[in-house]
């Protein structure tokens, strides 16, 4: 389900670089780049440093082990990226 909201109400500053992404990509803008740009303050920013603790603080395991465990988790769920 995609909210209404998330898909077309975005601040200028984040429509300008939600327009930079689908002309230099050529594609459409993934649902959860549009999520963190949306609010950035209330989600896209604490997503973001939540997601590279984990991706890239202390850990038992490699950044390179972590890496494939996203990309195969995103491959089951298909997801593109």
């Amino acid at each position: 389900m995609r909210l209404r909201a998330v898909e077309h109400r975005h601040r200028l500053p984040q429509r300008l670089k939600l327009m930079l992404i689908r002309l230099v990509s050529a594609r459409r803008v993934p649902d959860v780049v549009k999520t963190l740009l949306y609010r950035p303050e209330f989600f896209g920013r604490p997503m973001c440093a939540w997601t590279q603790a984990v991706m890239r603080g202390p850990s038992t395991w490699s950044v390179g082990e972590r890496e494939l465990f996203a990309a195969f988790t995103s491959r089951l769920n298909q997801c593109l990226f």
